[in-house]
């Protein structure tokens, strides 16, 4: 049926008729596929599912504005994305929806405001601070190779702890092991090894009681199933220990917070003694709040180690642009310690990391469903197979949709024909009127990397702040260039690098070395 109503809309043809485009699409190498579904199928564009059953990739602005803020109670999060996110993170704020997510987003909203956010600066500086030294040591004797994204990966890992947790998960000392951190850099690349099996993960919820599901995940003959399962324990253990320890530093007294990491500023103590205060039928109950934690660590340390890992690598192929973010960052001092406002008045760091966050978002689609059958406005008609022009789409319920981020962040229509070139100096300028009355309904900067809507990424002023304070400290200090070596980005969750195609080791090399400045006078 759905198949049916939705046949006149374009797009690639079936690669199979068992999985469609999907192994295109979501293959680790489908970087070119999925670029080319974003940039040469339309605003609206048809990709065939299980058994040829149409998925829909959308990137029109009104369609989306539709789909994730004046319905987002038609358009809802898939079951499967649901279903994965709990077995993974427990019931948090990306695994819950209706009333229990609202409830959530509620008590977490005052945690990531902008009021809060500059309380935690210092908190920030200190864990980088700690990176500058810890790199520093490494290069004392010259410049050398240094993979970028693992550090990238350490601080973040450091800052979610003390910022988000209260809590410290990592030395960054330049010989320490993090056991830890590297269980949880691991889930990004084993997820997209999951495949099909995540999607059948809604079958597998109802059976039977827990003990059975449990013995058939620990007999399943399947690695990847089987590491996602370990580093789902390790992440899940760590998150009660530290649940634990911080319940009884709250009960002791405000006292005993300040003396612990984070000063009881972090996300969770203020978190914790917020729901404390509630009302009864306000409070999240004890395995909500642990599942926050678990899903802080993990969103906050992939995502913002991968964009600053990236905005490295962007800096270290174009030597002009370093040469004046750092000339930018030193004149202000913002390596040593700026205000939060003083650091958002930063033109050319601000530029750096929009413009990296529009061309290199770190995952390139969410999943919406409507839960009935609807009509989809778009803001201009596409062309449909027949050669008619298309104004709205009746989409049937169940269609499973993807929000085009790439292809909202990358249309030439609205950015220009050199909308593909990473272009920092485009943001220096007004933006083009095509982009600012465009309606995308991004929560930052008229793009789509954070989403819109009730269900956006609550944490991305604390990302933002975050890159922009690694890089303020390291292009104070040292200076990065290419390896020569291929970089290949790969497609999961959130995207990765690797040493070319067939590596399985997320890495990024670059040559790092000690930043003197007479010898850039």
């Amino acid at each position: 049926m759905k198949a049916a109503v939705l046949k006149n809309i374009p797009g690639p043809p079936s690669q199979s008729f068992i999985t469609g485009n999907l192994k295109q699409f979501f293959t680790r190498h489908g970087a070119g596929f999925q670029r080319d579904v974003a940039l040469k199928h339309g605003s609206v564009a048809k990709l065939h599912g299980f058994f040829g059953n149409p998925l829909l990739y959308v990137s029109d602005p009104k369609a989306l504005y539709n789909i994730l803020i004046k319905e987002d109670h038609i358009f809802e999060e898939t079951r499967e994305f649901l279903i994965l996110n709990s077995l993974i993170f427990g019931p948090s704020l990306v695994a819950t929806e209706g009333d229990r997510h609202r409830k959530q987003r509620r008590i977490l909203n005052p945690v990531f405001s902008v009021s809060h956010m500059r309380s935690m600066l210092p908190i920030f500086y200190n864990v980088v601070h700690k990176l500058r030294d810890a790199i520093a040591e490494q290069v004392a004797d010259g410049s050398r190779e240094i993979d970028v994204l693992h550090w990238a990966g350490r601080t973040a890992l450091e800052i979610i702890g003390q910022g988000g947790l209260g809590y410290s998960l990592d030395s960054l000392t330049h010989n320490s092991e993090n056991k830890y951190g590297d269980t949880l850099r691991s889930l990004t690349p084993v997820l997209q090894n999951v495949g099909v099996l995540a999607r059948i993960a809604p079958y597998f919820v109802n059976l039977g009681p827990a003990w059975l599901r449990r013995w058939v995940i620990d007999t399943l003959p399947s690695q990847p199933v089987q590491i996602v399962k370990t580093i789902v324990d390790t992440m899940t253990t760590k998150s009660v220990e530290i649940y634990k320890e911080k319940m009884d530093a709250i009960q002791k007294g405000d006292d005993a917070l300040v003396k612990r990491t984070g000063e009881g500023k972090d996300i969770m103590s203020v978190l914790m003694k917020a729901n404390s205060a509630a009302i009864e039928n306000q409070r999240l109950p004890e395995d909500e709040l642990i599942a926050q934690m678990s899903t802080l660590i993990f969103a906050a340390m992939d995502t913002t180690s991968t964009a600053t890992a990236r905005t490295l690598q962007l800096l270290a192929e174009h030597q002009d642009i370093q040469a004046k973010l750092r000339e930018e960052i030193l004149q202000a001092g913002a390596g040593e310690h700026l205000s939060y406002d003083e650091l958002g008045r930063l033109p050319l760091l601000d530029a750096v990391v929009k413009e990296t966050l529009r061309v290199s978002p770190p995952g390139s689609v969410v999943f919406r469903a409507p839960n009935r059958d609807v009509v989809l406005p778009l803001s201009q008609p596409i062309v449909g197979i027949d050669g008619q022009e298309i104004h709205q789409i009746a989409v049937p319920k169940g269609t499973e949709i993807l929000v085009g981020i790439l292809g909202c962040n990358l249309k030439s229509s609205l950015w220009g024909e050199d909308t593909l070139e990473w272009k920092p100096e485009r943001w220096l300028s007004p933006l083009p009127s095509a982009v600012t009355n465009a309606g995308m309904p991004g929560i930052y900067s008229n793009i789509m990397t954070f989403v819109g809507g009730k269900r956006a990424c609550i944490g991305y002023k604390f990302a933002e702040m975050e890159m922009k304070i690694i890089l303020s400290v390291l292009l104070s200090n040292f200076t990065f260039q290419p390896t020569g070596k291929v970089i290949e980005w790969n497609v999961s969750l959130i995207w990765y690098p690797t040493l070319g195609k067939d590596s399985n080791e997320s890495q990024l090399p670059l040559k790092v070395g000690l930043y003197q400045a007479e010898d850039h006078q």
